[in-house]
């Protein structure tokens, strides 16, 4: 995964705002429901994640498609599905730290 100049920029206000998104909702709902936030995230990144190509029954033609697909097709689909993916990739870090540190503090304080 490559950084873009558009990531260098947004990165700082997003860290940011993440940070203030933690604290509000760790005000709000303690170590326990930051836990618990971080799991429906995570689940629902994974569930985006394995779902990416469609229902099941619509996979079987999809295969179908991308074999008929000419090699600048494909490659053009698969860096629009890399494209996509990344903001998942971003979900699920973000939903690792929630649990880590919702479920780990909830415990240990």
């Amino acid at each position: 995964m490559r950084m873009t100049k558009w990531d260098y920029v947004a990165f700082p206000i997003l860290a940011a705002l993440l940070l203030g998104v933690t604290y509000g909702a760790l005000r709000l709902v303690g170590f326990f429901g930051l836990g618990v936030l971080g799991l429906v995230i995570g689940f629902i990144a994974v569930r985006m994640d394995l779902e990416r190509d469609g229902a099941s029954s619509v996979l079987a033609e999809q295969f179908k498609a991308r074999e008929r697909m000419s090699r600048a097709e494909r490659a053009g689909l698969q860096a629009e599905q890399a494209f996509r993916l990344k903001p998942l990739f971003v979900a699920q870090i973000v939903a690792t730290g929630f649990i880590i540190l919702g479920f780990g503090l909830h415990f240990l304080l």
